[in-house]
């Protein structure tokens, strides 16, 4: 009997708070998935980097051996500025002396970095006026941009989304869930295909010492505003046509956001995924002020309406009272 009753309970419990149960689980799925992220990038980037510390150090006492003259605290003095100079995207090297990042072209493509917060940190303020600015205009920017953004992106999902799935839906009278979830599949690929994959191929063209597989990750570092800054275009040393390059790639990287919103709002619209949320999200409950609102505005209705009532029988029977006597009705009154 207590087992059953124990039982009973602890069903009633879990039933009533299933989102709070939900929730939980998510954290703990989510907490998991990091870990297992920081395990398996700690097992394959820890042998890469073992060997190219080994590399640099054998490097280095090379080099102090054949310079005998030079001590090696005036050779760390030298590389700690010139490691100083490259975090602030000036390099040493004599085929890069001539990039400048803070040319037009460079400054509009740091811009739109700040702005889209992929900030890829190879290129940042030297001075402190321009620190203090880049805060300004961040505070600014960054609210400034994601209305821009909604906008655009609320837009073209009326175009690209809404309209075509109102269309086929009407047109051959199929499930709307369906359609839906068949439109938001092809509009991924033909994303995918636009922004990822045929930008690859340019990048890895154009690029010198970028393959496929660096140029694809470094279109989706860029679009999913993760920006390593481990890959930045336009910074090799005979890059042609380097301003218009610039600008080509910032125009690049705002286009390609505004897809990605744009794929993820339509996934986002999905019942499927509308369901799957409304599991981990706490339920919409009415406070005791709002029903004793609603329950004041029903009886206010409900009392108008009864007068309402009661003044149309009024004018009703006064109607009735003061219309013209017939012949029928009796001898007139003189």
């Amino acid at each position: 009997m207590l087992r059953c009753l124990s039982g009973a309970w602890c069903m009633r419990v879990i039933e009533g708070h299933k989102s709070t149960w939900n929730f939980a689980l998510l954290v703990l799925l989510y907490v998991v998935y990091l870990v297992l992220g920081a395990v398996v990038f700690s097992l394959v980037e820890s042998p890469y980097e073992d060997l190219l510390r080994q590399e640099l150090g054998a490097l280095k006492r090379q080099f102090l051996q054949d310079n005998e003259c030079l001590s090696e605290e005036r050779l760390e003095e030298f590389l700690a500025k010139a490691l100083e100079a490259s975090n602030y995207g000036v390099s040493v090297l004599n085929n890069t002396s001539e990039n400048y990042n803070w040319d037009f072209t460079s400054a509009l493509f740091f811009a739109s970095t700040v702005l889209s917060t992929t900030g890829y940190g190879h290129t940042v303020p030297l001075s402190d006026e321009g620190k203090a600015f880049c805060i300004m205009y961040s505070v600014v920017g960054i609210p400034f941009t994601l209305l821009f953004l909604t906008a655009v992106v609320q837009r073209i999902m009326v175009f690209s989304t809404r309209r075509p799935v109102d269309y086929v839906q009407r047109r051959w009278a199929l499930s709307k869930s369906l359609v839906a979830g068949v439109h938001a599949g092809v509009l991924a690929i033909i994303t995918m295909s636009c922004f990822f994959l045929i930008p690859a191929i340019v990048f890895s063209v154009l690029e010198e010492d970028w393959n496929f597989l660096e140029s694809f990750y470094f279109c989706f570092i860029s679009l999913s505003t993760i920006g390593l800054g481990d890959y930045v275009p336009g910074e090799g040393y005979n890059q042609k046509f380097r301003q218009l390059y610039k600008v080509g790639i910032t125009v690049y990287l705002l286009l390609g956001l505004v897809a990605m919103l744009v794929v993820l709002e339509t996934f986002c619209e999905l019942q499927q995924l509308k369901k799957l949320r409304k599991m981990f999200y706490l339920k919409k409950q009415r406070t005791e002020d709002r029903l004793n609102i609603i329950d004041h505005d029903h009886l206010s209705f409900s009392s108008v309406s009864d007068q309402a009532a009661s003044f149309r029988e009024y004018k009703t029977d006064l109607i009735t009272d003061t219309s013209p006597i017939t012949a029928n009705d009796g001898p007139a009154v003189r």
